[in-house]
């Protein structure tokens, strides 16, 4: 067990910050105050590794978060960008599971019918496997256009091709001439360190256009610091946001905001917003959460602490008994679980349901990666659900293959 591991578990009496040399890339001001560490992770969650010894030599770096105590921005203040890697290889999607399909069409319908959103132009940046794009395409009769390194054209359904065009390319300013009705940005901004740069660029390629639609959804770091929640942070996940460092970027960078909201099991924050020459409207209510954020944060490193021992003790409790474990959920949430708490010989398998990733390994702690039907020969005495919001979808899982593990979730 290395040495920031060991730090971790031991009791914090007392948060104490450190000024770093980093300064808020969200709001330009100040430098971050630094709070969680962790060493040797891999520096991609997602990527398919195809051997065993590609997981193992796949490159780790460190991470270590802080907070920008003015607009309460989290970042990863050693992170490089030089790691980043988003290509054919990365596996993300979330589309095999039923659970997470029905909040996709719930939100599909919601947006489509709240905006009135038919016979319109989408533009969705980052948009993963096309699963969100062809959606609003086929429930709103839109058009559609994907922007991201890591989506694969052959996957897209022929029925769209003529009405979805994929960019496989990251998003820049040089795309500033493609002019949509919405624009929609799901679950990227988490991975892009210039987070207003970024934002600067989509607002002026929208230009003088007030009536375009803008979608943003990303995980909530409040949920992950309430949770102590280390299996939520990891090195691609760059930088941090709240209900209200959100708001607070996006009305610095020219928008009204219309809605901000949580959803799916208070996991993502919504939003969406419309640009404005007007930055001085009414705040919405979940904006006012920095002096909740900076309270979180000095109970974070106990909390992660307390929860890293609970994690650890089971599962090596577990294997002194020679209990069959296994972990559900090959995902971002599984390496940072497994390559946090430093772990390989206690646990063999990863289970996912997504058939790209099965007979792959597991970034760093290389756990080979197998379908759900695989265990009717494993005979796994329990298994930890890496998402809470998928354990009674996994539960039908099991039943239908007549297992009855001890399901436990994280």
């Amino acid at each position: 067990m290395g040495p920031v591991i060991e730090s971790l578990l031991k009791p914090t009496k007392k948060f104490v910050a450190k000024k770093s040399k980093f300064k808020c890339p969200n709001c330009l001001n100040g430098n971050m105050e630094t709070f969680y560490r962790v060493d040797d992770i891999p520096a991609h969650s997602c990527l398919l590794m195809e051997t065993r010894q590609d997981a193992v030599n796949y490159p780790v770096a460190n991470l270590e978060l802080g907070l920008c105590p003015t607009c309460g921005f989290i970042a990863n203040t050693l992170y490089d960008p030089a790691f980043k890697n988003y290509n054919f290889q990365y596996e993300e999607t979330q589309g095999f599971s039923e659970r997470f399909n029905g909040f996709l069409v719930a939100l599909v319908k919601q947006l489509i019918e709240g905006y009135d959103i038919h016979n319109k132009t989408i533009l969705e940046i980052g948009c993963g496997k096309g699963e969100f794009l062809c959606l609003m395409c086929d429930l709103g009769n839109n058009n559609g256009i994907g922007i991201d390194p890591a989506c694969i054209p052959k996957r897209i359904p022929k029925e769209y091709s003529d009405r979805v065009r994929i960019i496989s390319d990251y998003y820049s300013s040089k795309y500033s001439n493609l002019e949509a009705d919405v624009v929609c940005c799901r679950h990227t901004l988490e991975h892009i360190s210039e987070t207003k740069e970024f934002l600067t660029t989509v607002r002026e390629a929208i230009g003088n256009r007030k009536d375009v639609l803008v979608l943003f959804e990303l995980p909530d770091t409040l949920r992950v610091l309430q949770e102590g929640a280390f299996w939520d942070i990891y090195y691609e996940h760059c930088s941090y946001f709240t209900p209200g460092s959100l708001a607070r970027l996006f009305r610095q960078c020219g928008f009204e905001i219309d809605k901000l909201y949580l959803e799916y099991g208070n996991q993502y924050i919504l939003l969406t917003a419309h640009p404005s020459d007007n930055s001085n409207s009414s705040k919405l209510n979940l904006e006012d959460d920095l002096g909740q954020l900076k309270q979180l944060i000095q109970s974070f490193p106990s909390k992660v602490s307390k929860t890293m021992g609970y994690w650890r003790k089971f599962i090596q409790s577990a294997h002194k008994e020679n209990k069959r474990g296994v972990i559900w959920g090959s995902g971002s949430k599984g390496v940072a679980f497994l390559s946090t708490l430093k772990l390989d010989r206690e646990i063999e398998y990863v289970v996912d349901i997504n058939p790209y990733r099965q007979g792959k390994f597991m970034p760093g702690t290389a756990q080979q990666i197998i379908a759900p039907d695989e265990l009717i020969a494993y005979k796994p005495d329990y298994v930890i659900v890496m998402n809470p919001i998928y354990k009674a979808e996994i539960k039908r899982n099991l039943e239908k293959m007549r297992l009855e593990p001890e399901l436990l979730s994280i």
